[in-house]
């Protein structure tokens, strides 16, 4: 293995261009295939308050992207898209129990974590306990005999008692079954509700007939993982090793040692060049350039916190802020609502720096939203 290049060093302004360039910020891609490719998954929530999570990371870096696109891409407009035209698929990071939207190459990597998580204790994505063990051949053959169904198809298997909230066993069980890969989510009904089917009625037979590779390799495509989904990253001492090949080191002013991928080295020589734009963009709460609160924070001058679960009383920004990126700085953010009864986006509150306006960015957010 060849040694790793010395490393570079890069004003913050210059390492804050990179960023916007080579997380398509600067140049919107001209289709889902090639953003979920680019940045290997795009991170998914159901929380709708001004747009869901993952069409606000998107609707910034796909040309024409519209509300709701991601969910056509992955399952179709009105049914479930056969398993032979399917591009990506939803499924959870390996080490943790995010969901997020995949392209089919990640599924192989995801098949030792799956068989190891029906050997683990866990109320949503362990093992199944004895009553779900009962359930679960009927829920299968439903399924198999009848398409995708939903928790809500089957009202007759009682309330878990492992579950928090009022989870059903058959949902618990679903749940399960989905994070042990015997099923796979076939579509969204409006509600956002799961409707789960079998994995061969999801996913090309060429892809299910891959094996798992060896842990080495999957530990090297999760901090590839990494890398693509933030370009410029902290390496914990365990994780260099395994990329060292593909990676340069980069020094910047006020922050710890970061990595990109040798393959970006294009981008950072044009972000010494090329002028940024100055258009205002709104940011989702969790996307990729603000995802590490501490590069954020050093590198941005911009301390984020997402405060949807922070109780009412201790949030400094609100709800749903959406930090607002104007050419190499973060001004401040707007906390947004949309009032789709009423056909507005209501702003609950702005707090843009001392001289810089966001009417443009929020008018921006509304016409995408289809309110005024």
């Amino acid at each position: 293995m060849a040694p790793m290049p010395a490393p570079l060093t890069l004003s913050p302004a210059s390492a804050r261009r990179f960023l916007r360039r080579a997380l398509l910020l600067d140049a919107p891609v001209p289709n889902l295939t090639t953003a979920l490719e680019h940045h290997g998954y795009i991170q998914i929530d159901p929380i709708n308050v001004c747009g869901r999570m993952h069409d606000l990371i998107l609707r910034n870096r796909v040309a024409g992207y519209r509300e709701g696109d991601l969910m056509r891409h992955l399952h179709g407009v009105e049914s479930t898209l056969p398993a032979a035209r399917r591009h990506a698929f939803e499924h959870h990071l390996p080490s943790t129990s995010t969901l997020v939207a995949f392209p089919l190459a990640a599924w192989p990597h995801l098949l030792t974590v799956m068989c190891k998580r029906t050997r683990r204790s866990g109320v949503w994505s362990g093992r199944l306990t004895l009553g779900q063990r009962q359930l679960a051949p009927e829920l299968l053959t439903e399924i198999a005999a009848r398409g995708p169904l939903s928790s809500e198809d089957f009202t007759d298997t009682g309330r878990s008692r492992h579950v928090w909230g009022a989870a059903t066993q058959a949902k618990a069980t679903l749940q399960k079954l989905f994070f042990h890969g015997r099923l796979l989510i076939a579509r969204r009904g409006s509600d956002n509700r799961r409707y789960y089917d079998l994995p061969e009625k999801i996913l090309p037979a060429s892809v299910l007939a891959q094996r798992p590779p060896p842990a080495a390799e999957t530990a090297r495509w999760e901090i590839q993982l990494k890398l693509r989904q933030r370009r410029l990253v902290r390496l914990m001492k365990k994780e260099l090793p395994l990329v060292e090949d593909l990676v340069q080191a980069v020094h910047v002013d006020g922050c710890p040692l970061l990595h990109c991928l040798r393959s970006d080295l294009p981008l950072l020589d044009r972000a010494t060049l090329e002028a940024t734009p100055s258009t205002s963009l709104l940011l989702a709460p969790l996307d990729p350039l603000i995802y590490d609160r501490r590069v954020t924070s050093m590198l941005w001058g911009f301390d984020y916190t997402w405060e949807v679960y922070t109780p009412p009383a201790k949030r400094v920004r609100g709800y749903y802020a959406l930090p607002v990126l104007s050419g190499t700085e973060i001004i401040g953010h707007v906390d947004s609502k949309a009032d789709r009864q009423a056909g507005r986006l209501r702003v609950v509150s702005r707090q843009p720096q001392r001289g810089t306006a966001v009417s443009r960015a929020v008018r921006e957010l509304a016409t995408w939203l289809q309110l005024k």
